[in-house]
């Protein structure tokens, strides 16, 4: 189980970030980087794109719930997965991302985001280095997939 500590380094990695732009980055502060990013500092206390943020709280027992349930089931398929190096990396990185976020439900009651990138006045939502993991681990658990196919057919 190797692959675990892939994991615990993302998530490391993500929670010194965040603690980053909590120190220097007063509430709701903008600092322009580039033409198209810029760091900031908000809370979203709902999942993805704010979805549930004005739930009225019952969002954060059910999303820490949701994400311990399915970090017990990365890890099982971590410990069952073939031995792919994708499919291996992946996973960590979906389970860093998660258990970043819920670290962040148990400890304050929302997720922090910092990383905003915008065209004109149109801003992406915020995000963060955990998101960043679990969209990455998705993307590459669904292309090592698509690159088995074929395997998996001939059998």
């Amino acid at each position: 189980m190797h692959w675990l500590w892939l994991s615990l380094l993302l998530l490391l990695v993500d929670q010194a970030s965040k603690y980053l732009a909590r120190v220097m980055l007063a509430y709701g502060e903008n600092v322009p980087v580039t033409s198209f990013f810029n760091w900031t500092h908000r809370h979203n206390p709902g999942a993805a794109f704010s979805f549930l943020a004005n739930a009225g709280g019952w969002q954060q027992p059910f999303l820490i719930g949701l994400a311990l349930v399915i970090s017990v089931l990365l890890v099982y398929w971590l410990w069952r997965s073939p031995r792919i190096l994708s499919y291996r990396f992946a996973l960590s990185a979906i389970l860093g991302g998660a258990l970043g976020n819920v670290m962040d439900r148990l400890r304050l009651g929302y997720v922090e985001d910092f990383l905003d990138f915008h065209y004109a006045h149109w801003h992406w939502p915020s995000f963060n280095l955990a998101d960043v993991w679990i969209v990455v681990g998705a993307v590459l658990f669904v292309w090592a997939e698509i690159r088995q196919q074929p395997d998996k057919r001939r059998r």
